[in-house]
């Protein structure tokens, strides 16, 4: 049975976890950071040194392109992303590239002939932490963000997604142009699970059956600065108070089952002096459900309590991202769970709580995903960490579930 150089792997993984490093086992690597730049130029020199075809989309998507012997045939990719929350962890993402790319040098390696192109995406700001909002780069390839909107989008600093492409690309290298949303045959990708259940079950590998819905809004509060020890309560439009109340209200209203993921994520404060009413609060919401009736449902309990006329203070209220649930491909994901049932691997399905770039790319073909646990189920912190086997275990069951769905889509030719 083919299986990845695990030594070489884990290697790589360490040298890419230079890039950012926190120094307590995370990394600090937003989208088109300095960092980020490295480590996307580091794995296309690798990349380079195989003769794989480098290639960049218009919103800054990478392309790590192993050629198939069919000119006619359209590719299979593979991929996650690079960036990381600030801080985050040293799995999230990354793992899912590597072990594209793993899959990619496995193959060459072996000289192991598929019809179809294979290709690695790195996905542009996936995280959305940097700039929102999340999956930003699969979500303009796919079709459900606009590129001029993407390109807009600001950091703290003020500089713009296209701003900061400017300052990144150069740094790679040459690079071969293609196409938004390019066609391509299927998907696969390979994540931590953030969350605790395989780690629960004592499972190496489970298979991702969809995505929840997820919705993320903008708010800013206004109100008067005014003097902290003169101001009557009564005279006051204090931005900060109106803020806590909008959020316990938001709360009380949405947060009525299980299933509903409620988190406020930013909360910031102006002018920040000790004895001055805040007169301005911008903060962030991000929503969630997996049923897409009740997701849509709720977006409006947010957007008609924000127009509410009983508040002191004006209130906006900006909804930044839209991303209904999506189920994947029952082909896929019956051709994961099979890879791992040939390879005597106990595994589940189970859905997924967090998004990721999948969602977009299930709009365009076939897709699916392969978890591997990440102890305790801790994600987008320093603490996160998965275990050596359970990424190579993963890795071979992508490198299983490409070479087969390879196999598939040259059948159907």
């Amino acid at each position: 049975m083919l299986t990845i150089d695990a030594q070489r792997f884990m290697a790589r993984h360490e040298s890419l976890a230079k890039w950012g490093a926190t120094g307590k086992g995370g990394v600090n690597r937003p989208a088109l950071s300095a960092d980020e730049t490295g480590a996307r130029r580091e794995l296309l020199d690798w990349a380079r040194k195989r003769d794989f075809v480098c290639c960049v989309d218009p919103i800054g998507n990478l392309f790590v392109r192993r050629q198939g012997s069919s000119a006619n045939a359209l590719p299979i990719r593979m991929g996650s992303h690079l960036d990381s929350q600030m801080p985050g962890g040293n799995y999230d993402g990354v793992y899912g590239v590597l072990a594209a790319f793993e899959v990619l040098e496995t193959l060459e390696d072996n000289a192991f002939a598929v019809d179809a192109p294979l290709e690695l995406v790195i996905w542009n700001n996936e995280e959305g932490c940097r700039f929102p909002p999340t999956t930003m780069g699969s979500a303009v390839h796919g079709g459900s963000l606009s590129l001029d909107q993407a390109l807009s989008a600001v950091d703290r600093e003020g500089i713009n997604v296209g701003q900061a492409l400017e300052r990144s690309l150069p740094a790679l290298g040459s690079l071969t142009p293609v196409d938004l949303g390019s066609p391509c045959s299927g998907y696969i990708e390979a994540h931590i699970e953030q969350g605790p259940v395989l780690e629960a079950l004592g499972l190496s590998v489970g298979v991702v059956s969809g995505i929840q819905g997820i919705a993320q809004f903008v708010f800013e509060v206004e109100g008067e600065e005014a003097h902290a020890g003169t101001t009557p309560r009564d005279k006051r439009k204090d931005a900060l108070r109106e803020a806590i109340n909008l959020v316990e209200e938001l709360a009380s209203a949405i947060e009525h089952d299980d299933d509903v993921r409620f988190t406020v994520g930013k909360f910031e404060v102006a002018p920040g002096a000790i004895n001055t009413v805040p007169a301005k609060v911008v903060f962030t919401l991000d929503l969630r459900h997996p049923n897409s009736e009740e997701l849509a449902r709720l977006i409006q309990v947010v957007l008609a309590m924000c127009s509410s006329p009983r508040r002191i203070c004006g209130v906006q209220c900006r909804q930044v991202l839209n991303s209904p649930p999506v189920q994947f491909d029952a082909a896929v994901t019956a051709l994961i769970a099979d890879s791992c049932a040939k390879a005597g691997i106990e595994t589940m399905t189970l859905p997924s709580g967090a998004t990721h770039d999948a969602k977009h790319m299930a709009e365009l073909c076939p897709s699916g995903m392969i978890f591997i646990p990440c102890r305790d189920g801790i994600s987008h912190s320093d603490r996160e960490h998965a275990s050596a086997p359970d990424m190579i275990q993963g890795a071979n069951i992508l490198l299983a579930s490409v070479v087969r769905l390879a196999d598939l889509k040259h059948e159907r030719v």
